[in-house]
């Protein structure tokens, strides 16, 4: 896999020992964990991600884009379970949006920080399962 062509992966890198360590951790509402199952492995995964809460559920910003390996097994699967604040959330109906889909969920500061610091093309948007 090749680094991406905006400069993203270098902050990513430099701060994913500590993101892995506390995404989805009750004290930190940005980051979350994604667990889910791999399509050719079956496997149980968990990736990182910033979190964005909605009315509509959680955005996810996909500095990477939307063809990742994780982001094609949420949508495979129709959901995923997401850590966040501590708890998990089964969240499902995945979505994937561009900018002009993305930005109203976002303040102003917000939007230009994680611009800024994750510039992308794709976010994912996933609903909270009810039961």
């Amino acid at each position: 896999m090749t680094a991406p062509a905006n400069t993203s992966w270098r902050f990513a890198r430099a701060t994913a020992p500590a993101v892995a360590r506390l995404a989805g951790r009750r004290w930190f509402p940005l980051w979350a964990r994604v667990h889910h199952r791999g399509r050719k492995s079956g496997r149980d995964l968990t990736v990182p991600v910033a979190v964005l809460v909605t009315p509509d559920g959680f955005l996810i910003n996909l500095p990477w884009g939307a063809h990742t390996n994780w982001v094609r097994n949420v949508l495979a699967a129709e959901g995923c379970t997401l850590r966040w604040k501590g708890a998990d959330h089964p969240v499902g109906r995945p979505r994937i949006l561009d900018a002009g889909q993305a930005r109203p969920y976002y303040p102003r500061l917000t939007w230009v920080i994680a611009q800024r610091l994750f510039p992308a093309d794709a976010w994912l948007l996933l609903r909270p399962i009810t039961t």
